[in-house]
């Protein structure tokens, strides 16, 4: 998040379709957002149950050439087995012709040396560390040594599966033929998340037979692991499968609105949802440090872009401060009772401090700056709210705390603002995006109370970046 600098401006025509279809179910021959619960999961109610394969499943008739008849290999055989389920029943109501399963499954192990490996899509498996879908024979392949097993002790065994759903999405892509061999990769790549995404939501609906999925946590930590294989590096050429930010948006569009909304994402609908969000490091690092004077540049930039009869004052002596109508927040707190937003500065600072995670094949969280930042930002937000008199406590606090730094988040990357020497750079959303599903403090209200779920916390800051204050108003009224 740098210092602002001049550069174009392009006129980004938001993307309202995206956030409004599907938005509403049907009760009582009444069209009912499926917002209107703050507590719910894109219409379906927060379960804390258990995630992973259920208990006592026959195992899958299904067999993988080279499988060493293991746990993983059962693991994986056992998802495509249920996401062919899905599609068996949902394929006919979006595309034309028949479901065709895949010809062949494969299974190799990353460690066999040279001799031991075998060909999968006309490559060796010697240290291919990669699950994949082969467009040339209609298979597809997993390493069952080292890239599975690691998503399982990351993620858990769910996310195993959602890297299955979306293998099984190009699969989808090929047998319906809606993309071309020279598409844009990264289309390939988000519509796969997408219908991974809607193959999630039929296990959340408990009409698996494999698997079962909760939507607090155990959908927290799926979309954990689809942000931890994001491109972090949107300068390198061989990123093609999108920011943790779009990925994300792709399974909750899929999550939300099903394949229908999968078919409609192409390169236009990406260049839309992307508008003017920096694409690029330029050489530089994006990170800017966390200190006073870029929280009184962002405080500035605030006031322009959220602006509110009475601005907040600024406290930068710790976030321990006594208010008669509300509790301290660590690192940052909002007072209503004097309209006061308290910064621990070095507590900002470690949360929004990068750490390396070269040597770490999936990290957990995404860090960097605007981790820190976003939390700021949203207690701002809860001074709009009060000017506002809108409730302070209360879940759809939280959510429209979120969803108005979503707002503040995309303006930033805005240039010729009149005050605030402050900017978005890129990787900052995945930043953002990261803690709100580790911890959702900047979707809290100013009690520090958030919703159990990451996806509602993420959508909500998703609606903000993509509709605006007028999505965030209708939503969480």
């Amino acid at each position: 998040m740098p210092k602002l600098r001049a550069v174009a401006v392009v006129v980004w025509t938001l993307c309202a379709l995206l956030l409004v279809t599907g938005c509403t179910r049907s009760v009582d021959g009444r069209a009912v957002s499926i917002y209107d619960n703050p507590f719910q999961v894109a219409g379906l109610p927060t379960t804390s149950g258990p995630s992973g394969p259920r208990e006592n499943v026959p195992p899958t008739e299904l067999k993988a050439e080279n499988g060493d008849g293991g746990e993983v290999d059962a693991l994986a055989l056992n998802a495509v087995t249920d996401v062919q389920a899905y599609w068996e029943q949902h394929y006919g109501a979006e595309f034309e012709g028949e479901f065709e399963p895949v010809d062949k499954l494969i299974s190799w192990s990353a460690r066999d040396s040279r001799r031991e490996s075998r060909e999968f899509c006309t490559e060796s498996t010697y240290r291919m560390v990669n699950a994949a879908y082969c467009r040339l024979d209609n298979s597809i392949g997993w390493d069952r040594a080292l890239l599975l097993p690691t998503m399982t002790e990351t993620f858990g065994q769910m996310a195993v599966v959602m890297v299955i759903a979306h293998e099984y999405g190009h699969a989808i892509q090929n047998n319906a033929d809606i993309v071309e061999r020279d598409d844009p990769v990264i289309v390939k790549e988000q519509q796969a998340d997408c219908f991974a995404g809607a193959y999630m939501r039929w296990v959340a609906e408990g009409k698996s037979d494999y698997f079962t999925i909760n939507t607090s946590d155990g959908l927290n930590s799926v979309l954990a692991a689809t942000v931890a294989i994001r491109d972090s590096d949107p300068d390198d050429p061989e990123s093609v499968h999108g920011s943790a930010f779009e990925r994300v948006s792709a399974v909750q569009i899929g999550f939300t609105d099903g394949a229908k909304g999968c078919k409609g994402i192409d390169m236009d609908e990406i260049e839309q949802r992307r508008g003017d969000l920096p694409q690029t490091f330029d050489g530089a690092s994006g990170e800017f440090e966390i200190t006073e004077q870029s929280l009184v540049e962002l405080s500035k930039a605030l006031s322009v872009i959220l602006p509110t009869p009475r601005e907040p004052t600024y406290s930068y002596d710790g976030a321990e401060i006594a208010c008669s109508d509300g509790v301290s927040t660590e690192p940052v707190t909002y007072c209503p009772a004097n309209n006061t937003i308290a910064t621990n500065i070095t507590g900002l600072a470690e949360r929004g401090t990068a750490t390396d995670d070269a040597d770490v094949p999936l990290p957990v969280k995404v860090t960097g700056d605007y981790n820190g930042y976003v939390v700021f930002i949203s207690r701002y937000t809860l001074s709009v709210q009060k000017s506002r008199d809108q409730d302070l406590v209360g879940a759809k606090t939280g959510l429209r705390a979120a969803c108005l730094s979503g707002v503040a988040t995309v303006k930033l990357a805005e240039s010729g603002r009149a005050e605030g020497d402050i900017t978005l750079a890129a990787g900052d959303l995945d930043e953002a995006v990261s803690g709100l599903l580790t911890d959702g403090l900047a979707a809290s209200d100013v009690e520090g109370k958030t919703v159990p779920s990451g996806f509602s916390r993420v959508d909500a800051f998703r609606a903000g970046v993509l509709g605006g204050e007028a999505t965030c108003s209708a939503r969480y009224e």
